[in-house]
Parts: structure tokens; sequence; C-alpha cells
């Protein structure tokens, strides 16, 4: 994996968080399912944009077919995920999903028959480490008011992890603007009719602020895409872990989180993991 390979995926890692947070920050003034919907509506709108410009070739069938298969697990993977942040610290939400990569390592090589070697277990190992040093001092005092954020955390790292191989499959033949578009639109669309149950009144900044969150994930999104369609799931996997470092510092400059040093000694090891994978 080279290096430009590498600094796609933080890039799309990055900004991907970016939009966690301000999603965050929304729910605490709109529905669950409102905020939910209007994120990829607002993804959708940008990704169209995104499309009209790069103009790429028509999809196949089997693109089609394949990332229309994708749009339920986007849902309940972007779903869990946004519900446990709203439940839980922003760090420690992503904290518990870090299985995902080590679900994304496991499964690329039983599904895509990717070759796991010495240097990604060990890069697994630190990251798994990592985070339950990081999750040991909740669990040791329980976890009494947050049982489903937890929950929805952790079910979100085994979709996530599913998602993300089949993403691999698609990226391979398939141009990052048209899988985005699916990628968004399809839960728009799935997500109108619950969303209209609980629409309420939105300011021109509320509008403002989901089409910013539309543009991070369309961004972050494409970028990810590009880093999968140049490089194995398994490798890519530990870089995910990288989401805790901007987690933790959004969390602490716009929600009041101050994580403990539990978070960062668990953080020094999967900064380590993921040099370990992506040295060359």
């Amino acid at each position: 994996m080279s290096h430009g390979t590498a600094l796609r995926a933080v890039l799309g890692i990055a900004l991907l968080t970016v939009m966690d947070a301000v999603i965050k920050a929304q729910m605490q003034s709109h529905p669950f399912l409102l905020a939910l919907f209007m994120r990829f509506a607002a993804g959708g709108l940008c990704a169209l944009i995104v499309l009209a410009l790069v103009r790429p070739k028509r999809p196949t069938r089997d693109s089609v077919i394949g990332n229309l298969i994708r749009v339920p697990l986007v849902v309940l993977t972007a779903g869990s995920f946004f519900y446990s942040i709203s439940q839980l610290p922003l760090a420690e939400a992503l904290t518990l999903s870090f299985l995902a990569p080590v679900f994304v390592a496991l499964l690329g090589s039983l599904i895509l028959k990717e070759r796991l070697d010495r240097r990604i277990f060990e890069a697994l190992g630190f990251g798994l480490v990592g985070m339950l040093i990081m999750v040991w001092p909740r669990l040791r005092g329980g976890v009494t008011g947050a049982e489903l954020g937890v929950a929805a955390a952790l079910f979100s790292a085994v979709s996530y992890a599913f998602n993300l191989i089949l993403l691999r499959r698609i990226a391979l033949k398939e141009h990052p603007a048209v899988i985005v578009v699916f990628q968004n639109c399809g839960p728009a669309v799935l997500l109108a009719i619950p969303a209209w149950f609980v629409m309420m009144p939105m300011t021109a900044r509320d509008l403002l602020t989901y089409l910013g969150a539309g543009a991070l994930g369309v961004a972050g999104h494409m970028t990810l895409t590009s880093a999968f369609a140049r490089a194995p799931a398994s490798r890519l996997a530990p870089i995910e872990y990288t989401a805790l470092v901007w987690a933790s510092l959004l969390g602490f400059a716009f929600f009041d989180e101050i994580p403990l040093w539990t978070t960062y000694a668990g953080a020094l090891l999967i900064v380590a993991g993921a040099f370990v994978v992506s040295r060359k």
C-alpha cells in the first residue's frame, strides 16, 4: 500500500468524523430520524452535483444491483452509529466501533481471499488492546443509562465491516461518484417516510448545517472509496483507528467531553498499530 493511498484513507476518515460531530450537534435539537434523513438528503444533493460534474460512464447492471444491496446496510450502519453518538461521548462511541477493522480484516480474508500477513495481525492486535484499555473504565463502572448506545455502537461495527467488504468489491470496478450517489440517495429515499412523521420546522442555519454535513460525507466517502479501490481492505482497516484522534479533539472542543487517561493510553497503541501496517 502506497503512502498516498494511506493518506487518502486518513483524510476520508477525518472528513467523516467531522460530519459525525456535526450530526451529533444537530441531534441535540432535532429528532434522531430527522437528523439521519437530512444527513442523507443533503449528501444526496451534493453527490448528484459531483456526478453531474465528473460525468462517469453509465453503471453496469451488476454495479446497480451491488449498490442497491448496500443501501439497507448503509442505513443500518449509519443509523446505529448515529444513535450511539447521541447516547455516548463521541470518542467512546468511536472506540466501541473500532471492532469494525478487526471484522474487516477477517472478512476480507474470508470473502475477498486477501492475504493476512504478520504486520496486519500486529496492527489489529495493537488496536484491539488499545480499544479494551479505553473502554475498561466504562465497563468496570457499568453502562447504566447508555446500554442501548453501547449495543448500537457494537452493532454498527459489525454492519460497517460487511459494508466495507461490499464496498471493496464494487470500488474495484465502479467510479466513486456513482457509489456515493447510491450511498446517499438510496438511504434518503428509504428514510423519507419515517422522517416525515417527526418533521419539524428548521431554520436556514439548520439547512446550511445539514448541507455542510452532506458535503463532508460525500467528500469523505469519495476519498475513502478511492483508497479502497487502491488497496486491500485488510491493509486499510487499521487506519480506521485514526478516527479516535479527531473524535477526541472534536468532543473536547464542541461537547466538553474530556477523555480519561486510558483513552490516551489506548490511542497510543492504536496509532502504533496504524503505523506498523502503513510501513512500506
